[in-house]
């Protein structure tokens, strides 16, 4: 196994044996994107001193910090001082910020090294990377496959080995979609639990960082860094963060109520997910078939929601302050921003925005019922696997019809976890493990004991 191909737990582990340097784990991913990322187009903008970086970290020895040494890459809506950010919009082609986002900041100080910023849907408008204006990331399970979005950049990255970490954000999908369509982790806590500072926004009541990694041991280390209350970010809880990604391990599904929404069951995935539900019963788990009301509702809401959150937040970009002016937007933030804009206006408002946030509080409230009898749910992360380039063009919502089966869990502000589940045509699918506001302890356990019973988290694209 080669350096680039380690997990972070197993990294940390060797550089603290001193089986390698930071040097020569930092190269091995640096060598990694220069054979693959022609290919795939995972990152935009490379840190060019991470070199320099990893030789002082080198030089002052191993100080016992996390994420010590350890190479990872962001995605591009994440402002880090001194690296330019554009959210993969022309707009920003030249913005290098001045100050970081807090996860960012955290990473940074827990000692990982950051190997630059990854492609994303523009504005992380999208579940397809297409609508980049920097081209489309490619699928490493196969280039003629979209990779997911809006994180499609950091997912591919993972998947590829071409760092040990990546981090996402995730309005309605946008880390646990791309995670399952290439065959990674991917971790989207609580709505409030990751600070959103420093995040060019995009629709701020649902917006949440979150990891992408090779483990959901690694995911749970990741998220165990970047939680928590920050006073930048007024959305952010108080509550402490209870997750300990040392006590992953003995996890006891005996007795455990698990609910199967028989609404989210469908497309060619489910076949695959009623697969893991067997795993799950012959630990002795109990998973009941529920009705739940139809995710395709949850279109309507999230798309109102979202368009009226996105005219709000792209206002600011009106090339006085910083970047440049508004013919330089791509159709898609101009007509998302129209639709909100429509949606916000006297006499339409009544009529769709508080219309969709009545029906909000009915999918929350569902919800709420809902983990009163069950301990966390099933479902697929999408109806199917990664599909063709091209198929986000073709389709005015294809990102909402791709995840449909997890916008419901981001209005309510859910904690869900995607895990790879199996194969279809070769490519990756992925499982969802979704459960209450603050669970991501429990979330990451259940996540953690699925991949100790399986080995679809082990499979890799043949590059």
């Amino acid at each position: 196994m080669r350096l680039n191909q380690l997990t972070v737990i197993e990294a940390r582990a060797g550089l603290k044996a001193k089986k390698f340097s930071v040097v020569e784990l930092a190269t091995a991913c640096l060598v990694q994107i220069k054979a693959v990322d022609k290919k795939l187009h995972a990152f935009l903008t490379l840190n060019d001193r991470i070199l320099d970086q990893a030789k002082k970290l080198d030089q002052s020895g191993d100080d016992g910090r996390p994420l010590w040494g350890i190479p990872f890459a962001i995605k591009d809506n994440f402002l880090t001082e001194g690296l330019r950010t554009t959210a993969s919009a022309k707009v920003l082609d030249n913005f290098v910020p001045q100050y970081s986002a807090t996860v960012y900041k955290k990473l940074i100080e827990a000692g990982a090294l950051c190997l630059g910023k990854t492609n994303m849907d523009a504005w992380a408008h999208g579940s397809s990377t297409e609508t980049s204006d920097y081209g489309s990331t490619l699928n490493p399970w196969n280039t003629k496959y979209l990779p997911g979005g809006s994180s499609g950049g950091s997912a591919a990255a993972v998947a590829a080995d071409m760092c040990l970490f990546g981090i996402g954000s995730e309005t309605a999908g946008s880390v646990r979609q791309p995670a399952a369509w290439c065959g990674v982790t991917g971790f989207k806590p609580t709505y409030g639990r990751v600070s959103r500072y420093g995040v060019v926004a995009m629709a701020s009541s649902t917006d949440s960082p979150g990891p992408l990694t090779k483990t959901v041991a690694d995911a749970a280390l990741i998220t165990k860094i970047i939680a928590g209350h920050d006073v930048y970010d007024a959305t952010t809880s108080p509550r402490p963060v209870e997750i300990n990604p040392n006590s992953l391990q003995g996890e006891n599904l005996k007795g455990k109520i698990i609910a199967l929404p028989k609404e989210y069951l469908i497309g060619e995935a489910s076949g695959l997910i009623l697969e893991a539900v067997k795993v799950f019963e012959s630990a002795g788990a109990q998973v009941k078939p529920v009705t739940l009301m139809d995710p395709q509702f949850t279109i309507a809401v999230y798309t109102i929601i979202q368009r009226c959150e996105v005219s709000s937040n792209l206002a600011r970009y009106d090339g006085i302050r910083f970047g440049h002016d508004r013919s330089s937007f791509s159709y898609e933030a101009k007509n998302r921003s129209l639709l909100g804009a429509f949606s916000l206006s006297t006499g339409y408002f009544d009529q769709y925005y508080k219309k969709a946030q009545q029906v909000r509080t009915m999918i929350i409230d569902e919800f709420d019922r809902l983990f009163k009898q069950f301990d966390f749910y099933l479902a697929p992360i999408s109806p199917g696997p990664a599909l063709p380039l091209g198929a986000s063009k073709t389709s005015a919502m294809f990102g909402e019809l791709q995840d449909v089966l997890v916008e419901p869990s981001s209005i309510a502000g859910l904690t869900g976890l995607s895990v790879p589940c199996g194969i279809i045509s070769g490519l990756p699918i992925g499982l969802q493990i979704t459960g209450a506001q603050f669970d991501e302890q429990k979330i990451l356990q259940v996540g953690h004991w699925y991949q100790q019973q399986t080995k679809w988290h082990l499979e890799k694209p043949k590059l």
